[in-house]
C-alpha cells in the first residue's frame, strides 16, 4: 500500500462518516433536500445499467450539481431496492485519502461494511481529478470487477474528456452536464403554472405540440432577467446572500478556479493572467462576431497563442466557439471570422455586474442565454453572415447542408409591427426556401407575413425555455 499518514481504521471511520446509509435509515440520506435536476431521469438510467461493462464518467463545469445528482442517484438506487450496504460514496480530493488507489479505496470499503462479495456494487468517486491517472485506475477496475458498477465525476471538465478519450474507450460511457437551462431554472423554482401550451401550428404538428408559452409575460420575463444574472448554478437560485455578492462567489468558486488552477495544471500555462484577459474579453464581447486578429487587439493575446487558449476555454466548458455560413448556407473554407458565447450568462454578471433590462448590451447577452440552452443538443446551430446582412442562428441539415430554420434573436418589440424591416432574416429566407422563420421579442406572441415567408414572434424568455425543454425530450 501506498505511503499514507492515516491508519485504516481512521480511513474506514471516515468511509463510514461519508456513507450514513449503510448503518441508518435511507431518509437520512445527504442533500436529499435539492431537489433533482431534470438531466438526472437521462442520467439515472446510466447508473442502473449493469448489462455492459461500462464507468460512468459524470463531467461538467464547477458548481453545476454533479455531487447532488451522485446523491440523487443513490437516494433512487435505495429505493428501487438495492442494499443500501452495496452502495459506495467516496470524495477521492479527502485529504484522508491521499496516495490511496481506487482499487484500495474500493477495497476499504468492503471491508468497512462487512461484505467482501466484489460482485452487485454501485461504487461512486467524486471529485475524480484529484487522483493521478484517475483513469487508469477506473479502466482498472472496470476489467478487474466487472459485477460491479463505478460512477464517477470531476469537475475539471477540460481534463476529464482528454483523458476520458485517452484511456476511456470502450471502457467509459461519458455524460457532460451543462449548466442549469432556464426550463430547469423555472422547475426547480418551482414556477411551473406560469406554463400553458401554445397552440399554434408552427414548424409541423409534432413541434407544434410541444412548444410552451406563459401565463404571465411579465413576470416570466422577471424570472428571465434573474436566470441571466444568477441561474447557471443550482445552489445560487435559492441564495439571496449569493446573489448579493455575484462576483465573489461565482468568480472564486467557479472562473478563478478554472483559469488558475484547472487549465494552468493540465496545459501547463504559464501566463495565466494572459488566459485571464482573453476570457474577460470574450465575456464583455459574447455573441459579437470576430476574428483571431481582432480577438488578439482586443484581448493582448498573441495570435500565435490565442488559438490554444481557445480550445483550452471550450474544453473547459466556459465557451463555445458557432461557425459562420454564408447566405446561401456555405461553409467558408477559411474560417476567418466566427462568434464566441459564453456557456453560461451568469459567469457575464459574476466578472463584471448584474445586467438590467434597460442596459444596452442586453439584447447580446439574451441572445447569449438563447444559445446556452442548445449546450448538449446535437444541431448546435450556426450563424449567416454576408456583405449585407446577418442570421443569429441556421440549422442545418448536414447531411444534405441544407438549412432546417432561420430565428433573429430581438430584445425589442419594433419588429412585431414593422416585419418588412428585418431584411436579411427574409433575405435568406427566400435565398433557401424557407417559409417560416422564428423571431424573438420582449413579450409579443403572434405571425406576421412577410410576402412569401411566415414569421412566427415569440417573447424571447420563452423561446429560452423551450429550446431547453426540447434539448432535454431529445435526450431521452
Amino acid at each position: 500500500m501506498a505511503l499514507n499518514p492515516f491508519s485504516t481504521d481512521q480511513i474506514i471511520t471516515r468511509l463510514q462518516y461519508e456513507n450514513p446509509w449503510w448503518t441508518a435509515a435511507s431518509n437520512n440520506l445527504q442533500r436529499q433536500e435539492l431537489q433533482p435536476r431534470l438531466y438526472f431521469n437521462i442520467f439515472y438510467p446510466l447508473v442502473l445499467n449493469t448489462n455492459i461493462n461500462r464507468a460512468c464518467v459524470l463531467m461538467g463545469p464547477r458548481r453545476v450539481g454533479k455531487t447532488v445528482m451522485l446523491y440523487h442517484s443513490i437516494q433512487k438506487l435505495i429505493a428501487d431496492g438495492i442494499p443500501p450496504r452495496k452502495i459506495i460514496y467516496a470524495s477521492v480530493e479527502t485529504p484522508i485519502y491521499n496516495n490511496l488507489s481506487l482499487e484500495e479505496l474500493f477495497q476499504l470499503s468492503m471491508a468497512a461494511t462487512g461484505d467482501n462479495e466484489p460482485g452487485g456494487w454501485f461504487v461512486f468517486f467524486d471529485e475524480i481529478q484529484y487522483l493521478k491517472e484517475w483513469e487508469v485506475h477506473l479502466k482498472s477496475l472496470v476489467d478487474t470487477y466487472r459485477k460491479t458498477k463505478f460512477v464517477v465525476s470531476g469537475s475539471a471538465a477540460a481534463a476529464m474528456k482528454l483523458k476520458s478519450n485517452e484511456s476511456g474507450a470502450g471502457r467509459f460511457t461519458d455524460f457532460m452536464l451543462p449548466p442549469l437551462t432556464f426550463h430547469e431554472y423555472i422547475h426547480l423554482k418551482n414556477l411551473d403554472s406560469l406554463i400553458t401550451p401554445l397552440n399554434v401550428n408552427w414548424y409541423g404538428s409534432d413541434r407544434s405540440n410541444r412548444l410552451v408559452t406563459t401565463t404571465n409575460t411579465k413576470e416570466f420575463n422577471s424570472h428571465f432577467l434573474d436566470y441571466i444574472n444568477f441561474g447557471g448554478y443550482p445552489e445560487f437560485i435559492f441564495s439571496a446572500e449569493i446573489q448579493s455578492a455575484a462576483g465573489r462567489f461565482m468568480k472564486s468558486d467557479i472562473i478563478d478556479k478554472v483559469l488558475l488552477r484547472d487549465l494552468p495544471g493540465l496545459y501547463g500555462i504559464k501566463d495565466v493572467q494572459e488566459l485571464y484577459s482573453l476570457f474577460t474579453t470574450i465575456a464583455w464581447n459574447s455573441g459579437h462576431e470576430c476574428s483571431i486578429d481582432e480577438l488578439s487587439k482586443k484581448s493582448g493575446v498573441r495570435k500565435s497563442i490565442l488559438r490554444q487558449y481557445l480550445s483550452y476555454l471550450e474544453a473547459a466548458f466556459l465557451i463555445q466557439i458557432v461557425k459562420r455560413v454564408d447566405q446561401r448556407a456555405g461553409r467558408f473554407q477559411r474560417e476567418n471570422f466566427f462568434k464566441i458565447y459564453l456557456t453560461n450568462p451568469s459567469l457575464r454578471s459574476a466578472l463584471f455586474t448584474p445586467i438590467s433590462f434597460e442596459d444596452e448590451g442586453m439584447g447580446q447577452v439574451v441572445e447569449t442565454a438563447i444559445f446556452s440552452q442548445w449546450m448538449q443538443r446535437q444541431d448546435v446551430p450556426y450563424y449567416a453572415r454576408w456583405k449585407n446582412g446577418e442570421v443569429d442562428f441556421i440549422r442545418i441539415n448536414r447531411t444534405t447542408n441544407q438549412p432546417l430554420s432561420a430565428v433573429e434573436i430581438k430584445w425589442t418589440n419594433r419588429y412585431f409591427d414593422a416585419a418588412n424591416e428585418l431584411k436579411s432574416l427574409l433575405s435568406f429566407c427566400k435565398e433557401n426556401q424557407l417559409t417560416e422563420a422564428l423571431v424573438t421579442t420582449i413579450d409579443k406572441t403572434g405571425d406576421k407575413n412577410s410576402g412569401s415567408v411566415n414569421l412566427h414572434f415569440l417573447p424571447a424568455a420563452v423561446y429560452a425555455y423551450n429550446v431547453g425543454k426540447m434539448t432535454i425530450e431529445q435526450m431521452r
